[in-house]
């Protein structure tokens, strides 16, 4: 037993002359570098905590070519974390990556920094089709065409687990009960701020999904995007089977008219002057 104690004290020793910081870094290095993967996985991820420090990002930016999904998935969870706007080059192509889990962590990742280049996976994953031919590649759909796997990773990276805009916690608890349903609605709500005009139509469309999850959804993302255009897509549903979708449909109503009014007075308060009004 002395003996043991002895060499317990002896190496305590051994690293008294090494600074915390140095230690830490030493265990996160190490771990990054390991054999396992799983180990890999785990400390890339917790890199995640460290903020505006390069060589954390280098080495999660190393991480996203690891030859292993979830060292990969969790390297791009952690440069998002870490707010690495000088990694978005590097996230964005791991948009084509051929594992749908880094696919999906890309995206939360980019769309955490405002990249729009986030909003082509959560259009295809609430529509199943492409957004643009600059977006996703063919075979990464075919991919997406597998709801059941798309929404188990998309929980599993993150997407669907924090209520958006006016939606009630009661609301988004419901929603996530049911796996089917969850992943997209948190797709159309992550679409609220895309600017492009085919989203707003994509969303119009999508409020006849059967899933009154998706509906509720679409609404709030339609709220939030306060273009009265849309309004008339939002009217139909105040008479929806389900009392979620209706009452968000009112108030998404109201929240429209209310836009569209605001901007007509500014209108009448500031109009635009006439092209032969200009002085040259």
């Amino acid at each position: 037993m002395g003996l043991i104690l002895l060499l317990l004290f002896l190496s305590r020793d051994d690293h008294t002359d090494t600074k915390p910081i140095e230690q830490a870094w030493s265990i996160l290095q190490t771990n990054v570098d390991e054999k396992s993967a799983d180990k890999r996985a785990k400390a890339v991820r917790a890199l995640g905590l460290i903020e505006k420090n390069k060589r954390a990002e280098s080495m999660a930016e190393k991480a996203l070519s690891d030859s292993n999904a979830d060292v990969r998935a969790g390297a791009a969870t952690a440069l998002g974390a870490m707010q690495a706007t000088g990694s978005k080059a590097r996230l964005e192509n791991a948009l084509l990556d051929n594992d749908v889990k880094v696919v999906l962590a890309a995206a939360n990742a980019l769309y955490a920094m405002k990249d729009p280049a986030a909003y082509e996976v959560y259009y295809a994953l609430l529509t199943g089709e492409r957004k643009s031919s600059n977006g996703l590649v063919q075979n990464q759909m075919a991919r997406f065409k597998d709801r059941k796997q798309v929404e188990m990773l998309a929980l599993q990276t993150g997407l669907g687990f924090v209520p958006f805009g006016g939606m009630s916690y009661e609301a988004w608890q419901t929603i996530r009960s049911n796996d089917t349903s969850s992943v997209r609605a948190a797709a159309a709500l992550k679409l609220a701020h895309d600017p492009d005009p085919k989203t707003g139509e994509a969303l119009a469309k999508m409020r006849f999904d059967k899933s009154w999850q998706v509906r509720l959804g679409v609404v709030d993302a339609i709220a939030q995007r306060k273009d009265p255009s849309l309004q008339d897509a939002v009217v139909t549903l105040m008479w929806d089977d389900s009392d979620a979708v209706r009452f968000e449909a009112a108030a998404a109503v109201v929240k429209l008219d209310e836009v569209k009014t605001s901007a007509e007075r500014d209108r009448k308060k500031h109009p635009a002057r006439s092209p032969g009004s200009f002085h040259h």
